[in-house]
């Protein structure tokens, strides 16, 4: 859904980096506006801006040139969210105490929707007491902040200061965007990618899951207002902001991380492609090759993770479950709803096109003790906020 987001930018050497993240918010179809400082514009030219959002740049509180209303206002009731970044120490200054002498400020002080400020400056200048201060005031005030990543900066001080990646604060953002919030006060865990079982200390089998699906689940929970923990395998996708994430490698791992929480979760969603088998022995040393021809492995069963918290359930939790089959997709899913005493089972082909690993889309059938619905081909994303718009509801019916 088409939002309207403003984007101000103060004066700092990443403020070039904020080119991308108008450039990403357009792409996903916002409609974005910037206001910039005019130290802001020192680093970066507004046409930039106004090349990449096809709106006019703000900069003036008196532009004349521009069409009539009073433009700080107009911009301020209009914001779907407000997003500073990056962030200098004396804006953030400003906003901790309603100071409006310029384009930015002013905007920023009238508006009322979700406020996300993402700073980037000198370590000393982030960590003097008085920007921390003045951090906090604006925490009270309900404004949200992104914190500063560590590394190189600019004047050559090493440690943290860095603004946030860019794909961070689009988290960020996507999370202030949803404004109803039906699991506030809910706890949901997730598991995502696939487990890596070791044969030696070099080799390993694991599977194709990627962790996209996962991973969409835990951003919709936490955009919909729950307490979040996300445990994962081994994936390349970046960590999600605002929830609690347990990185585990094998199938154990995820069974004891799961079950250490069994008495803690409201919802469960078990999308984590767990390898069903696991090694009988692990070889202390490299497995050399040798003059046979074949390899012999015994393997052993591993703990099946939602049959298990299936059947210690409590009355208050919904589970969901994933089944991913190349065959007899209705019969299996079916099958394993029951056997594992879960709630909803999200089932899907690896034969469907646009349903695979590694892929952005997906194309599922969910199933639930009372029926069957078979959603359309959609983005992981839309799919994770169908997902939990079915959990939403059972858990009501829980009740």
């Amino acid at each position: 859904m088409k939002k309207t987001i403003v984007l101000g930018i103060t004066g700092g050497i990443a403020a070039f980096k904020s080119a991308q993240l108008a450039s990403n918010l357009v792409k996903r179809g916002h409609d974005v506006h910037v206001i910039m400082t005019k130290s802001a514009t020192e680093f970066i030219q507004p046409l930039t801006f106004e090349t990449l959002t096809h709106n006019r740049v703000s900069v003036d509180t008196f532009d004349r040139n521009y069409k009539y209303d009073v433009n700080h206002i107009a911009l301020a009731q209009r914001a779907d969210v407000f997003v500073v970044a990056p962030a200098s120490a004396n804006s953030i200054a400003k906003f901790a105490h309603g100071l409006a002498d310029d384009m930015l400020s002013t905007t920023f002080l009238a508006a009322t929707c979700p406020k996300l400020i993402a700073p980037a400056m000198n370590t000393g200048m982030l960590e003097n007491p008085i920007t921390q201060r003045n951090i906090q005031i604006c925490v009270d005030s309900n404004i949200k902040f992104i914190e500063s990543g560590n590394g190189y900066l600019a004047c050559g001080d090493v440690g943290k200061g860095r603004l946030a990646d860019i794909e961070a604060i689009e988290d960020a953002i996507e999370s202030l965007l949803v404004l109803e919030k039906p699991l506030t006060g809910k706890k949901v865990v997730v598991t995502a990618g696939p487990t890596v079982e070791a044969l030696d200390p070099v080799r390993f089998i694991t599977n194709h899951s990627s962790g996209k699906m996962g991973y969409a689940v835990a951003k919709a929970a936490r955009n919909l207002g729950a307490e979040v923990t996300l445990i994962t395998g081994p994936v390349s996708l970046r960590e999600p902001v605002g929830l609690k994430v347990i990185k585990v490698k094998s199938a154990q791992e995820m069974f004891e991380a799961v079950d250490g929480l069994a008495n803690e979760y409201d919802i469960l969603v078990k999308s984590a492609a767990v390898a069903d088998y696991r090694a009988k022995e692990v070889a202390q040393q490299k497995l050399k090759k040798s003059g046979e021809t074949s390899l012999n492995v015994e393997f052993v069963v591993n703990h099946d993770i939602l049959a298990h918290m299936g059947a210690r359930k409590q009355a208050h939790q919904v589970i969901c479950g994933f089944a991913m089959e190349t065959e007899n997709l209705a019969e299996n899913a079916l099958g394993k709803l029951e056997r594992k005493q879960v709630d909803l089972m999200v089932a899907n082909s690896l034969t469907e096109e646009s349903a695979g690993f590694n892929v952005d889309t997906n194309k599922v059938t969910l199933f639930t003790p009372e029926g069957t619905c078979q959603l359309d081909v959609m983005s992981k994303e839309a799919l994770g906020y169908e997902i939990m718009d079915r959990l939403i509801n059972l858990l009501k019916e829980k009740k």
